[in-house]
């Protein structure tokens, strides 16, 4: 996901130093590769995350010559990845104590979405740190929303990640009842697409779904670790979440599997091992 974006901030003007936990990675164009964080960081008004876990957003900002050590006061961090609200605000307040302002803006619409530009933000801080985020994200983003403070970002993509396992379940469903019994998916899709069951996961996964093959787009596994950041909100508001307490329990199937890296539509292959267990 951050290798495009920052290619779409370089071409949108943007001076960018790029750097990778992993060594290796190919370079961008437009985008001055760098050595180490500490390289990225120095003199940056602005620094863009895009990584895992919790974990990995708090070594990133608060070990040392991370971001907490290394930017002036006015620059601002902003964080794409998807991590716990609660860590977002906490790593915020250690962030503000310097003059270093903060948005989380968690990103939805796939790997398709970031090399296209055309991202989902789910964005939260306040008014003036909103303010400064704007221009750089609005290089890979389509539609951009100021949902409140801090971590209210990662409350919306929490949201977003609930609501797709069941979108994804069920069109897994829908097209394996319909092949069973001998429809041709695209017309069948075609006829789904001018009512109700329209969707931005039935126009761009249904194919894979039908073909039994699931390219990256984006990982069962990365959305397994977002559920559970979800589960831990939903446990706080006391709101049950059973659809996508099932989800998750075909997501660890998957996992188990070795199809963790394989793309979230992989759900359509879980249901037809489960047919074929039954069948046997």
């Amino acid at each position: 996901m951050g290798a495009p974006m920052a290619g779409h901030l370089a071409r949108a003007g943007h001076t960018v130093r790029g750097w990778n936990r992993t060594p290796g990675r190919p370079s961008i164009e437009g985008v001055t590769q760098v050595a180490s964080l500490k390289e990225a960081l120095s003199g940056a008004d602005a620094v863009v995350l895009s990584v895992s876990d919790t974990h990995d957003v708090e070594e990133l900002l608060l070990d040392t010559d991370g971001a907490a050590d290394t930017l002036s006061a006015s620059a601002i961090v902003i964080d794409t990845s998807t991590i716990a609200p609660s860590a977002t605000r906490r790593m915020g307040a250690q962030l503000a104590s310097k003059g270093i302002l903060m948005v989380d803006a968690p990103v939805s619409g796939g790997s398709e979405g970031a090399v296209n530009g055309t991202l989902t933000v789910f964005l939260g801080g306040s008014a003036e740190a909103v303010a400064v985020a704007q221009p750089y994200l609005s290089p890979f983003a389509k539609t951009i929303t100021h949902l409140g403070p801090l971590g209210a970002g990662q409350v919306g993509k929490a949201v977003n990640q609930l609501v797709i396992s069941g979108s994804y379940l069920s069109l897994a469903e829908g097209i394996l009842v319909g092949q069973a019994a001998g429809l041709d998916p695209a017309t069948l899709v075609g006829a789904l697409s001018g009512g109700a069951a329209k969707s931005w996961v039935l126009e761009n996964r249904w194919q894979r779904m039908a073909e039994d093959r699931y390219p990256l787009g984006f990982k069962v596994a990365l959305h397994r670790k977002d559920l559970g950041i979800a589960f831990d909100l939903a446990k706080e508001l006391g709101v049950p979440v059973p659809t996508a307490t099932l989800v998750a329990q075909l997501e660890d199937a998957l996992i188990a599997a070795g199809k963790g890296g394989e793309d979230l539509s992989a759900l359509a292959n879980q249901l037809r091992r489960m047919a074929d267990s039954i069948d046997a």
